[in-house]
């Protein structure tokens, strides 16, 4: 291990989190104001910048669709696939929602709701609020969230690819910094990325911990207990870190090739056996009041709120997404290899929105409709009373199967966030670590069993003593440095564009 590890970039930011976790431990009161002071911060002084910049990264993504640079083929002309279109996309799939359209998907429609933002006057648990509700989850999910991504990922592939730079997270800034970045300016990226996705990956394996604990306090009928939710982490980390030692090619096209079927299953099912009729008309509002407000909701910063609805639920959206960023962008680009960027922006933007779409029509438009069953709002008071991941198996409690149905989730819910941790475990392995090429992709094992034990760790002591609101913590101080490196991406992007040079 010490032989192959880069230790300029594996120890700063290792050991700053690592003290981060211990100093929460010996003073968890502490830790928590200081936590709330610096995400406060955040949020007052950067919601303009992660609201326009998510804005300006998929109209990058866009424009790049439709000019010149859409018909250049990742590799070169001669390039192979290594992927099957069908394999490509379960894979990118699945391995960029995780767990948080099983979670979200049900509770968070609900909030919105019964809390909608003060300065849109809209009644709570009226028909408007409805259609608000799921016009956010559209906005959440879709368009946005995969613009950021496929920004940093298409460009990855390109200069690894295409310009031949390294396997590192600084050859991203090549087109801005040139031979800079395999220098002092490159290992300041990587660090800065590096824990950027460590903050993402432990607020995403709070909310799988949290989903699966409340799988099994449901089918069991037993309380969720610290002992519960150390069990759930042990064993999330444990097989994703063996996922992950198994390399790409096995463990990732293994894990994805279940769950797609598994998350299909589940969609097909609700909708059949689900309240059918609600589900479309939720969805079709839904869809077209998302895009009647693309435009405004896109631009709106929070900015004089008389509360802070869009910084609490937008903003730490767009935080979350930019933290998982730059490192998914890492293994989403070694996928598209022998395709043209044409079809790597359909495969990466357009397909997995349009399936994140249909979920949130099925999943939140039934969680709204049971809530609203004899106007009793009973997911919401559950949501209050107990906590939000009760919401989805109380909602199947009114579909035929429960129990299949609840088992399915729970194993949808662990499958998923492997599937997730596992590629970007294998990312953060492989900076961490010299000598990785596209022949020799694999970091040491014992550097993903590091990686993976710290992520449980900070995930456990967050949702032990600050739940889901340090959740949302950890994603907008993770998603802070990762909003500057994706700018320089996305100025290397335009840049590229700009200058029209001949990559095939």
């Amino acid at each position: 291990m010490k032989k192959q590890l880069r230790h300029r970039v594996f120890w700063p930011p290792f050991i700053f989190i690592l003290a981060s976790a211990i100093y929460s431990l010996l003073d968890v009161d502490a830790f928590l104001v200081n936590a709330t002071s610096a995400n406060d911060w955040v949020l007052d002084t950067f919601s303009w910048a992660f609201s326009w910049c998510g804005f300006a990264f998929l109209l990058i993504v866009v424009i790049t669709y439709f000019s010149k640079f859409g018909n250049v083929k990742i590799g070169g002309a001669d390039a192979k696939p290594k992927l099957s279109k069908w394999r490509w996309f379960s894979i990118t799939l699945c391995t960029t929602i995780a767990t948080g359209i099983l979670f979200w998907g049900t509770a968070e429609p609900l909030y919105h709701m019964h809390l909608p933002p003060q300065d849109l006057n809209i009644i709570p648990a009226s028909p408007e609020a409805a259609r608000f509700a799921m016009s956010t989850m559209m906005m959440h999910w879709s368009f946005t969230p995969y613009g950021i991504y496929t920004l940093a990922a298409l460009l990855f592939a390109i200069v690894y690819y295409n310009m031949n730079q390294p396997f590192s997270l600084s050859s991203m800034l090549y087109p801005i910094m040139g031979d800079k970045v395999h220098g002092v300016w490159g290992d300041i990226v990587n660090i800065i990325c590096l824990y950027s996705l460590v903050a993402g990956m432990a607020a995403s394996l709070g909310v799988g911990i949290l989903n699966i604990s409340g799988g099994i306090s449901s089918f069991f009928e037993i309380g969720s207990t610290s002992l519960l939710t150390i069990l759930i982490a042990f064993a999330i980390v444990i097989t994703f870190i063996l996922s992950a030692a198994s390399g790409l090619m096995r463990g990732i096209r293994l894990l994805s090739g279940w769950n797609i079927w598994v998350f299909v299953f589940i969609a097909v099912f609700m909708f059949v056996f689900g309240p059918t009729k609600e589900i479309i008309i939720s969805g079709w509002q839904g869809i077209s009041g998302y895009f009647q407000t693309f435009l405004f909701r896109s631009l709106d910063t929070g900015i004089g709120e008389p509360d802070r609805w869009t910084k609490s639920w937008t903003i730490f959206y767009w935080a979350n997404w930019l933290a998982w960023t730059p490192i998914s962008a890492l293994f989403l680009g070694r996928l598209g290899l022998g395709y043209d960027v044409r079809t790597f922006i359909r495969f990466n933007l357009l397909y997995p929105s349009l399936f994140s779409m249909v979920w949130m029509s099925i999943f939140s438009g039934t969680s709204l409709y049971v809530d609203n069953l004899n106007g009793e709002q009973g997911l919401y008071t559950l949501l209050q009373d107990v906590g939000p991941e009760m919401v989805v198996f109380n909602m199947l409690e009114y579909i035929p199967f429960t129990d299949l149905l609840t088992i399915v989730f729970i194993v949808a819910a662990f499958i998923s966030y492997v599937t997730a941790a596992d590629s970007n475990t294998s990312a953060m392995s492989g900076i961490s670590a010299v000598g990785i090429t596209p022949d020799n992709p694999e970091a040491p094992i014992m550097i993903k069993v590091a990686w993976g034990s710290l992520i449980g760790i900070i995930s456990w002591v967050l949702i032990t003593y600050a739940g889901i609101d340090g959740i949302r913590m950890a994603s907008n101080l993770g998603g802070l440095p990762a909003l500057v490196i994706v700018i320089l991406i996305g100025a290397g992007l335009v840049k590229i564009l700009v200058k029209g040079d001949n990559l095939d």
